[in-house]
């Protein structure tokens, strides 16, 4: 492997290159579904620059939920090994309601045909950028500019140009092709005028990180568990050192009062009766939002997991379809980039990520919503149903794998 410059440390600025500058592919964003697309690519012999705002990589927990297929991604890329060391295994997850306590319990084991990973890890999303980045060190394909803002964009037929904002001064950037994996608010997707079609829930989501043991109060308690209730739903989700509880947030109070300690400490005392007083990590109220960009390509430049698509977050999906995007991209552009395959290759990204975001993503995690906030009546039996039918089992544990999803995306050709 040869990409023609040498790779310097990645947290330094611009390495030293003897190709010419814009013989690259630029990728705006170095969350986990941008360095993920830089893996691939970097991996596959392609040179690659990634744009990253910030002055190191982000330390935010966010998504925490690895899906079995997307850890057979990684495991590509030689970073799942040490995502699993750092994570939680978590090899089954649960259904209950306030009402009827534990409905059903569904285990990966009945997928295991089908995935070298019958299992989600449970880990912060700012583990995985790390391991990628230190996995990419040194590889001469591969270079990782921080404080570097894009700004906007334009493009011709043979590239495109990126401007910066780094530390107050502008600069510009030419690429083969750019890749945009900057997030919901993406200045690529706005650069490009591509709408975000869909709409925003009028609820929000409020996530209180707690150390307090659920396993000791709760018997047979998975990793994993939605609780439905049609007046307080919640989700009960383990990562190591700390449980995740996120509620629904529908009353009439100021983004401000529902992040206080206060209001939090009133949720959680509904969790299990009689106990309050929770030691709190920390607290995070999110929007929700169900938007897909109208198209995920527009002539050289791309978009990437949230830039495309953003969804609320019941069934792990949002990084997840994120880095199937990023894996599905990067794999059209090694092909196009080494003659294997013509330009035309690029279009069948498009065609299928947008379709199977569509069809899968956002109607599964719509559904999820619904289905926590419903009386878990009609809830309880359609899962009692699938859990009597091995043939329904494995159809179910397949689509909220997203293995299906990715199965649906080849047969768009």
């Amino acid at each position: 492997m040869d990409c023609g410059h040498r790779q310097g440390r990645h947290q330094a600025a611009i390495a030293t290159v003897r190709l010419p500058v814009n013989d690259r592919v630029l990728i705006a964003g170095a969350g986990p579904v941008g360095l993920v697309a830089a893996a691939h690519l970097a991996r596959g012999g392609v040179p690659v620059t990634v744009f990253e705002e910030g002055a190191d990589l982000s330390e935010e927990s966010r998504a925490s939920t690895f899906h079995p297929p997307t850890l057979d991604m990684l495991d590509d890329l030689g970073a799942a090994k040490p995502l699993i060391v750092q994570g939680l295994i978590a090899p089954a997850f649960q259904y209950r309601t306030k009402k009827h306590g534990l409905l059903a319990q569904f285990d990966f084991d009945a997928i295991a045909d089908a995935t070298r990973h019958p299992y989600r890890v449970q880990c912060e999303q700012s583990k995985l950028t790390r391991i990628l980045a230190d996995g990419l060190r040194g590889n001469p394909c591969f270079d990782l500019q921080f404080d570097a803002r894009v700004t906007g964009l334009k493009q011709d037929g043979a590239g495109v140009e990126v401007t910066l904002d780094r530390r107050g001064a502008s600069e510009t950037h030419r690429g083969r092709y750019l890749i945009g994996a900057d997030g919901a608010s993406s200045v690529v997707r706005r650069a490009l005028g591509v709408e975000f079609e869909g709409f925003t829930w009028p609820d929000r989501l409020l996530v209180v990180s707690t150390p307090f043991d659920f396993h000791a109060v709760i018997p047979g308690l998975t990793a994993v568990n939605y609780v439905a209730d049609p007046e307080r739903w919640y989700f009960l989700l383990q990562i190591p050192g700390l449980w995740r509880v996120m509620f629904l947030v529908n009353e009439d109070a100021s983004d401000e009062r529902v992040q206080t300690r206060e209001f939090a400490q009133s949720l959680m005392a509904g969790v299990i009766p009689g106990i309050s007083n929770y030691e709190i990590d920390h607290i995070t109220l999110y929007k929700v939002h169900q938007r897909v960009a109208k198209s995920f390509r527009e002539g050289r430049a791309f978009l990437i997991g949230d830039a495309a698509h953003i969804n609320n977050p019941l069934g792990g999906m949002g990084m997840n379809g994120g880095i199937h995007d990023a894996v599905n991209l990067a794999a059209r552009l090694c092909a196009v980039w080494r003659g294997e395959k013509p330009e035309a290759e690029l279009g069948r990204y498009d065609k299928q990520r947008r379709l199977v975001t569509l069809e899968y993503i956002q109607k599964t995690t719509i559904q999820n919503k619904k289905n926590l906030e419903s009386s878990g009546d009609e809830f309880r039996q359609n899962l009692l149903a699938i859990k009597a039918d091995p043939a329904r089992t494995r159809e179910y544990l397949l689509r909220v794998s997203m293995i299906a999803s990715l199965a649906r995306a080849e047969e768009l050709g």
